[in-house]
């Protein structure tokens, strides 16, 4: 007997690349549980599910830096103050490097970041806490089915009380541009190549690379450097420049969703653009102007 929850949650979370940098993603969980009913004839209470196993994937998972701990282009360690440091090192100068509290990484035990390799994870973490009658667990992890161009995108929140003030979480996310109430495609495809596998960040957070914490350490010859304080602590980072866009504001769906519009509206004073800006998946902003 098996049961079934599709669309169980979705994990919004960043994962090292040795091609693509910081890389932003959103999947789509679905499960399948097996095993013995229970006393009330059940395998396990849907509300149990819905609520305690995603409960679980968004603390182990969600909104975090995934790292291959196996790769042999990662080093990370704990640091005196209670953080650890990441770096990962690529071709061309194009390294990275974070300092952050731990809860803002994964270390998944894999060279590569796959899905099968997040879905071995989460079996692992989640399997100790399933009741005894559960001896099957089966994770599916999707993209969302998405027509028109997509971008996929890092950043951090630093006002955010929540976990999206963690520095490099990201979202897989599509874009829909209107010009006159006319779906322009080539706008969307345009800011889609823009954004492709881009840290977003604000400049208010930028800082001198000779302050970052790990600066004596790194080798950084063309990167911009963040840093801040949020609820969750001290978080740092470097990434190279050309896979950086710096904006003048904080990254929040609602405002690269009005940042898109206003530089479009440059370009197009006399028609009306409307933006439907997305944050992974089912979600994200409007603006017209």
């Amino acid at each position: 007997m098996k049961l079934f929850v599709n669309d169980l949650t979705v994990i919004d979370s960043t994962f090292l690349c040795p091609d693509r940098g910081l890389v932003g993603d959103s999947w789509i969980v679905d499960i399948e549980l097996g095993g013995q009913l229970n006393q009330m004839n059940m395998l396990l209470d849907f509300g149990v599910v819905k609520k305690t196993i995603k409960k679980m994937i968004d603390q182990y998972v969600d909104h975090k830096l995934l790292v291959p701990s196996r790769s042999p282009q990662c080093q990370f360690h704990a640091v005196a103050d209670g953080r650890m440091q990441v770096s990962f090192q690529r071709a061309q100068d194009r390294h990275l490097y974070l300092c952050c509290p731990e809860q803002a990484f994964c270390l998944i035990d894999c060279v590569e970041i796959t899905e099968a390799a997040i879905i071995k994870h989460l079996i692992a973490v989640l399997t100790p806490h399933l009741p005894e009658n559960i001896d099957d667990l089966t994770i599916r992890l999707r993209n969302e089915t998405i027509e028109g161009p997509y971008y996929h995108y890092s950043h951090g929140l630093k006002k955010h009380d929540g976990n999206c003030q963690r520095i490099a979480h990201g979202h897989r996310s599509m874009i829909e541009i209107f010009v006159d109430d006319e779906l322009d495609d080539e706008l969307c495809a345009s800011w889609a190549m823009k954004w492709r596998n881009i840290y977003l960040g604000s400049s208010d957070d930028c800082c001198e690379l000779s302050e970052l914490s790990f600066a004596k350490h790194a080798v950084m010859p063309n990167h911009l450097g963040f840093a801040y304080h949020a609820p969750q602590g001290f978080f740092e980072l470097a990434v190279p420049q050309p896979e950086c866009d710096l904006l003048d504001c904080d990254t929040t769906v609602e405002n690269l969703t009005y940042y898109i519009g206003s530089c479009i509206k440059k370009s197009h004073p006399r028609q009306i653009i409307r933006i439907h800006g997305y944050e992974g998946v089912g979600k994200g902003a409007i603006v017209e102007l």
